[in-house]
């Protein structure tokens, strides 16, 4: 891939990544490359967080299963999103424009890119949490602030070199982390054995349901975003496989992970674990490097988002403002108020995706990619109205704690599916 974007800087303004165009198709790669860096988006502190209370709640094979259903949940619909990528060669920001119009899909990618800003904050607040932690490990104390500075900075640094970057970022970290991961597993077998039940008296409560919806539901945003590294998918068939490669198979053995070392201990910290089993503190930095992966990703996506919005504004400006915002918010503590926003996106972002994978099969299934994205009206009033009405619903579901399927992202993406589609009909038939 990087002999391909090299040939091509020469013809196109370098660092742009095509936020405004189809992607030529000398720069895809086979989906193998693109399944790497999903299946980083599974290896994070926060899904090791996430598997360890659910096995200390549901114990082994509960929580195995359920990270099995909601990766198969999250599998097929990161297909449906990748196929449209590939076919159009189109990033997220131009497909909801097209779906949404001008004015409409720029409300919605500032949503997106706040969001991703805000995910910014909350794993930069990580990295500085694990940074710390390896310091005292060594006999020091590192400044929070100061490190949060720090690695915000690389990580923009990292973003602006584009997707090559979190290629071979990927490349590094994912492999570093699954292997601390199972060193992890067997250290905590070995000193406690293998612990299938969970506790008797947990501190975590929640039903198999809710399980599932919490893993389905902290995916979603990329799931929505997913054309932004699927349409370098050589093939649908490779988009296909890089779903296949990633959910069903990373989501089940991170919880399998996380459960036999939170069973065995009775711990949900990987940190403390980390330092518990004398691993050295030095462990801790490879922690470092899939929270990197994933940050830029988060840049690189709001980048994205915001240059499709403004196109006269360089991408690179988005990156250091973004890089500003979540830097502050990590600093202001966004983890702690941040689930409960979390929750809430989880049944406004889902309707995004729903809107633009029916468009690419229905209005733009036999139309060039690029003349799709030409001559839009300003407010593609279906498109918005549907976005509005699930949202309000879903909303006011939430709070009423109603659910049809229990999974209130799954009743989002139906809801808005027959909202659009019923909206659709209505408007050809005038």
């Amino acid at each position: 891939m990087a002999e391909a974007v090299s040939h091509h800087e020469a013809h196109h303004e370098a660092g742009d990544q095509y936020a405004n165009a189809p992607l030529p198709e000398a720069l895809t790669v086979g989906g193998w490359r693109v399944a790497l860096i999903i299946a980083s988006f599974s290896i994070s502190l926060p899904t090791f967080l996430n598997g360890a209370q659910t096995s200390l709640a549901l114990g082994f094979w509960p929580a195995v299963l359920a990270a099995f259903l909601a990766g198969t949940c999250l599998c097929l619909g990161g297909c449906l999103t990748s196929l449209v990528a590939v076919r159009s060669r189109l990033n997220t920001y131009l497909l909801i424009r097209r779906s949404f119009g001008l004015r409409g899909a720029g409300l919605v990618n500032i949503i997106i890119a706040i969001v991703h800003f805000c995910w910014f904050g909350v794993n930069v607040s990580f990295l500085g949490d694990a940074i710390a932690a390896a310091g005292e490990g060594f006999g020091f104390a590192p400044d929070f602030t100061i490190i949060v500075v720090a690695g915000a900075a690389l990580m923009a640094l990292t973003t602006l070199v584009g997707f090559r970057a979190l290629d071979r970022l990927a490349m590094i970290g994912v492999p570093l982390l699954a292997a601390m991961i199972l060193a992890v597993c067997i250290a905590a077998a070995r000193r406690h054995g293998i612990v299938l039940a969970p506790p008797a008296t947990s501190p975590y409560h929640m039903t198999f349901g809710i399980a599932v919806s919490a893993i389905i539901g902290g995916d979603m945003l990329t799931i929505t975003t997913l054309p932004d590294l699927s349409r370098y998918t050589r093939s649908g068939k490779g988009a296909v496989l890089s779903m296949a490669l990633s959910y069903p198979f990373t989501a089940p053995l991170l919880m399998a992970g996380a459960a036999l070392a939170a069973l065995a201990t009775g711990e949900t910290d990987i940190m403390r674990m980390i330092t518990g089993f004398g691993f050295g503190a030095w462990a801790l930095l490879l922690l470092v490097m899939p929270t990197w992966t994933l940050n830029s990703l988060n840049l690189y996506s709001a980048s994205l988002s915001l240059s499709a919005t403004f196109p006269r504004v360089p991408r690179w400006a988005f990156i250091l403002g973004g890089t500003v915002v979540g830097t502050a918010l990590a600093l202001m503590g966004i983890i702690e108020g941040f689930i409960p926003f979390l929750v809430l996106l989880g049944v406004t972002i889902p309707p995004f995706g729903a809107i633009y994978v029916i468009d690419g099969w229905t209005r733009f299934r036999n139309v060039d990619p690029a003349r799709s994205i030409e001559d839009l009206s300003g407010i593609h009033w279906p498109a918005v109205a549907t976005w509005a009405v699930t949202s309000g619903l879903a909303g006011i579901a939430l709070h009423y704690d109603f659910s049809v399927t229990t999974i209130p992202a799954l009743d989002a993406v139906i809801l808005a599916s027959v909202l659009y589609l019923g909206l659709m009909r209505i408007a050809g038939r005038r």
